[in-house]
């Protein structure tokens, strides 16, 4: 008899298990997702279009808060955990939630999951979201522009069927597609790189045609997740402001014990948060390449003494557990008067402060919809401030009328200390 599956996601990771392991499955019968972290994810389904031959009615999404009614309603014998940057706990709670309702609970691993590619695969990954991927991903589009297939771990959270392969190559088609903020936040600068991004949900349909277009490949990774393809070499940034959790949060430690090269950010920072993650790496990952690596904000404009707002990206101040980002340590450098905005939220940003209180002094750039976007803009004009210091990496002028100038703050890393990770990587692909 078939094994039913509850699939408990994120619109991410819970897809791509869906499409390598389930779909074409004979053995299991996948009775629904479950969705969380995400704002008005779980209003939809997986379409029929793209669900396969198995499910010509496509598949429900549900809340997860309803895991154990479905659980018991469903008849559901395993459920399959396929999210990221979680604490070890927090799997450990739903694993407990899952059994105590009668059904075991499955972690699919590389091995069944991975995809193999036809190019060399190069891929950049952390073990917490915010740790300082992108900057890392950017330079080497810039470095290797329309050669390169810019693969980014998927942020499907429209309608998923036009979402099935998407390819940008101009700002233009972010437009085209209603990108959120999240994903102009890690398209945008590629695309100015003179590089083509590729998402979506078929991971590997989008391989297929990126690898008929490139000469390489890079997994530029999301959140802390793990690669979706089989990588030629594994670069995986921890962060020094977050010692220890490089092996207390699920899927980073995977990362953090698979990685040819580990990235120790923001070291001069917390350089006794850097001599943790030191220490653990040589103690778990006893082959892995260490290199410590500066991430330098720069912010465009003179904010001394001024009143500002600092807009973080979202994830790193949400589920990543970050209190502030680049742009607060820009903001505080450049002697600015940082204004919280908490006590001044509105609608969907008012509820996402409920939920992660500790990021209060920043503004988290939520803007999954027109409407939380609405919502992000009316909390700024509440504010008595004259600027807003942006700290997330896309131009937030155009999508939100904030009647309040802009100043953009910009990070990189420093080229020298980044040089081993370059070398190495033109080395796996032949420059």
């Amino acid at each position: 008899m078939k094994r039913k599956v509850l699939i408990i996601g994120a619109a991410g990771r819970d897809f791509h298990n869906f499409n390598v392991f389930y779909r074409l499955n004979p053995n299991y019968e996948v009775v629904g997702f479950t969705a969380a972290q995400i704002p008005g994810i779980a209003e939809r389904g997986y379409p029929a279009e793209i669900a396969g031959i198995l499910y010509p009615n496509g598949i429900p999404i549900y809340p997860e808060s309803m895991l154990e009614k479905l659980i018991k309603e469903k008849k559901v014998d395993e459920c399959a955990f396929a999210y990221s940057d979680v604490s070890h706990g927090h799997v450990m709670e739903l694993a407990c939630r899952c059994m105590a309702a009668g059904a075991s609970y499955v972690l699919l691993g590389p091995n069944e999951t991975m995809v193999k590619g036809e190019k060399k695969v190069v891929a950049i990954c952390a073990t917490r979201t915010g740790a300082g991927k992108s900057p890392l991903s950017k330079m080497l589009s810039k470095k290797y522009g329309r050669k390169l297939a810019v693969i980014r771990h998927p942020m499907p959270y429209g309608e998923l069927v036009k979402q099935e392969v998407q390819r940008f190559e101009k700002m233009g088609d972010l437009d085209e597609a209603k990108c959120t903020i999240e994903e102009r936040e890690e398209y945008e600068g590629h695309i100015a790189n003179g590089a083509v991004v590729w998402a979506g949900v078929d991971y590997e349909k989008i391989l297929r045609k990126a690898e008929k277009e490139h000469e390489y490949v890079l997994w530029d990774g999301g959140n802390n997740d793990f690669p979706f393809y089989k990588p030629d070499l594994l670069v995986v940034v921890a962060d020094a402001l977050r010692a220890g959790n490089e092996l207390e949060y699920y899927p980073g430690e995977v990362n953090f014990r698979m990685a040819d090269i580990i990235v120790i950010s923001k070291h001069s920072q917390n350089r006794k948060g850097a001599k943790i993650v030191e220490e653990n790496a040589k103690r778990v990952n006893p082959k892995a390449k260490i290199v410590k690596a500066d991430i330098t904000p720069k912010i465009d404009g003179k904010v001394r003494g001024k009143r500002v707002v600092v807009i973080e990206d979202g994830p790193t101040v949400t589920h990543g557990g970050m209190p502030y980002g680049a742009g607060w340590v820009a903001a505080k450098k450049a002697g600015a008067k940082i204004v919280s905005p908490f006590k001044y939220a509105v609608g969907s940003i008012k509820e996402t402060y409920a939920k992660y209180p500790h990021c209060k002094n920043v503004l988290p750039a939520m803007g999954y919809s027109d409407r939380q976007m609405g919502e992000l803009a009316q909390t700024i004009k509440k504010l008595k401030v004259g600027y807003v210091v942006s700290g997330t990496p896309m131009n937030l002028e155009g999508l939100l009328k904030m009647d309040r100038k802009l100043v953009q703050v910009s990070y990189s890393y420093n080229e020298k200390e980044m040089a081993p990770v370059l070398k190495a990587i033109g080395k796996v692909l032949g420059k």
